[in-house]
């Protein structure tokens, strides 16, 4: 597996991101230029309605589906970053650190962690500027 590292870290499933965006964006066109073709015609209206609901429907659940399953992970990454965090002082997570800040502290190995976390929060760092601070990358193959 290659070396993660700030310009690579960014995971994307081709067949997801790529393929299946593609033929749902192809889908949607086609149906509006179907449904449009069809406002003329009493007979066909009613099922390239139907085709354009459903399209719309799969580009939803297809945004909603990446959307969710980040979600859930962020929370995961929020708790164990906390954790991380207590073990190494005792104390929980500085209440002002945003959730992005915590996800990117992730990439941080131990020696520089708890510095990124505190210029995390005097700094008001990004999630990008902390990304790129971290001098040894401490790799996440498990985001989805």
């Amino acid at each position: 597996m290659e070396t993660q590292n700030y310009a690579n870290h960014r995971r994307y499933v081709p067949m997801y991101h790529f393929v299946l965006l593609f033929f749902l964006g192809t889908a949607f066109i086609g149906s509006l230029v179907n449904l449009w073709m069809s406002l003329g015609e009493h007979q066909g209206i009613y099922s390239a309605s139907l085709i354009t609901v459903l399209t719309v429907c799969g580009l939803i659940q297809f945004w909603y589906s990446r959307v969710f399953a980040t979600r859930v992970q962020d929370r995961a990454i929020r708790a164990e970053e906390n954790l991380r965090h207590f073990a190494m002082t005792g104390k929980l997570f500085d209440s002002k650190l945003k959730m992005g800040q915590i996800i990117a502290l992730r990439f941080a190995p131990d020696e520089e962690f708890l510095d990124l976390a505190k210029r995390a929060v005097v700094e008001n760092l990004s999630r990008e500027e902390i990304k790129k601070a971290i001098k040894n990358w401490r790799a996440d193959h498990y985001r989805a």
